[in-house]
């Protein structure tokens, strides 16, 4: 599929297989240019150097995915598209790019009232050109409320005194040159730390996109931008970003400009070439969406930690080894809960191969309930819900009290199915309106039931 001038889309799922030869294309299966794959392979090893895997090669003709998602973007022109896997069966490419976006304005802390599923599904286009045109939407609207500007010290020499006379210059002045004086002033000028960082990120969105209509908008803010220089100290000028409430309007361009200069995931890649390139790998936005989700249903005072870093596996020499993190920690007076979260697809219908579970995972919260539960209590590991998979497993025993629940996650609904079975201390739901005791006891029931 074409994608723009001289640019190709692929797109497909997590795991899919890529390769040169001619084959029929799918979201599972589809085929690039020679010089493409190369570019992943190099992409691959770079990954794997730092601890990741993107890719497994197989031959010098096919490779498979691995748990990242986002977009690559070629040298040749190719824009690899990797979207979710979160159906067992069938599922289709709008609707894994709408919880692709979802999951990352979770990932970016953004508000609730920010998250809506229509304008998703209606934008057919590649993760990048979604990122950049929320991008050039949030820089618009600070343009339109005014650029914050700072006043800068300027020492030069002028045919006329302004502002302070710089007398030790002055009386330096060589003969003929009398007339011109030596002056410091100050200039209220738009070059900020916070400005220099979106003229950056404007400057590069307005070289990728594709878009016609975010190439007009990328346009007309460059020329609103034009005084502003780029910054060229990244992450010392995200540092002095300014957090007072002159700085208000900032707010909402900032996470967008940090996932553009690639601040936000370490896992995000920026190309050489024009364009912009974006991997997150999957299992961190899915506990981060499910981190999120849990912490806005438990009830104010409830203290839940993401991850919990205070307990070790062992002691060696007096000192801990082999620290143990679980993904969610939850404390509520004498009460414990520990949640991980794992991307991947079980089938509840296939107890022959144990659902699809790893042994190993349940061995690290077998620790897990050992170090931070004292042996006793619940805990839960979390999937995604699919087909195959939509409602919670036989609870699994451990033996003196320690207990584990394997729970669906609804990502399309935003709920915990079987999440009273831990018992966590949810939110309070107030109910407007007049009705009878026994009703609003039915309501509220419905209410928490689909809240959790």
């Amino acid at each position: 599929m074409r994608h723009g001038k001289g640019r190709v889309l692929v797109s497909v799922r997590e795991h899919a297989w890529l390769t040169t030869e001619a084959v029929a294309p799918s979201l599972d299966r589809a085929q690039v240019s020679e010089s493409a794959f190369d570019h992943l392979c190099r992409l691959s090893e770079t990954f794997s150097r730092g601890g990741a895997r993107l890719a497994q090669v197989e031959g010098r003709r096919s490779l498979k995915l691995d748990g990242f998602v986002g977009v690559v973007q070629t040298p040749c022109g190719t824009v690899l598209e990797i979207v979710p896997k979160h159906h067992a069966i069938g599922g289709s490419l709008g609707e894994a790019r709408a919880l692709l976006c979802k999951l990352i304005k979770s990932m970016l802390d953004l508000p609730t009232r920010n998250v809506g599923q229509a304008p998703l599904q209606l934008f057919d286009a590649p993760l990048s050109e979604w990122v950049m045109s929320r991008f050039l939407a949030e820089l618009d609207s600070v343009v339109k409320r005014g650029l914050r500007f700072d006043y800068h010290r300027v020492e030069e020499e002028l045919p006329f005194l302004r502002g302070q006379l710089n007398l030790k210059a002055q009386l330096q002045q060589p003969p003929g040159k009398g007339h011109r004086f030596h002056v410091r002033h100050d200039v209220y000028l738009p070059d900020r730390a916070e400005n220099r960082l979106l003229r950056l990120a404007l400057d590069k969105v307005r070289r990728a996109t594709q878009q016609p209509e975010s190439w007009r908008l990328a346009q007309e803010l460059s020329f609103r931008l034009a005084e502003v220089p780029l910054s060229n100290k990244v992450a010392d000028d995200f540092r002095a970003w300014g957090q007072d409430r002159l700085m208000a309007h900032y707010r909402g361009v900032k996470p967008w400009c940090e996932l553009i200069l690639n601040q936000h995931m370490p896992m995000a890649v920026a190309g050489d070439h024009q364009g912009m390139s974006l991997l997150f790998p999957m299992e961190k936005l899915f506990e981060r969406f499910v981190a999120r989700w849990l912490r806005s249903s438990l009830a104010p005072g409830v203290d839940m930690r993401t991850p919990a870093r205070s307990k070790s596996l062992a002691e060696h020499q007096g000192r801990p080894i082999f620290r143990l993190e679980p993904d969610i920690y939850v404390a509520n007076g004498q009460q414990r809960w520990v949640l991980d979260t794992k991307w991947k697809l079980l089938d509840a219908t296939n107890r022959a191969e144990k659902y699809g579970l790893s042994q190993s995972d349940f061995y690290q919260l077998f620790a897990y309930g050992q170090k931070y539960l004292d042996g006793k209590g619940r805990m839960a590991l979390i999937y995604p819900r699919t087909e195959v998979f939509q409602l919670p497993l036989d609870r699994f025993e451990f033996g003196g009290g320690l207990s584990l629940e394997v729970l669906p996650f609804d990502l399309d609904q935003e709920r915990l199915l079987g999440a009273e079975r831990l018992g966590l201390p949810h939110r309070t739901v107030r109910l407007a309106g007049a009705a009878t005791l026994n009703d609003e006891s039915e309501q509220l029931e419905r209410c928490l039931s689909h809240a959790i």
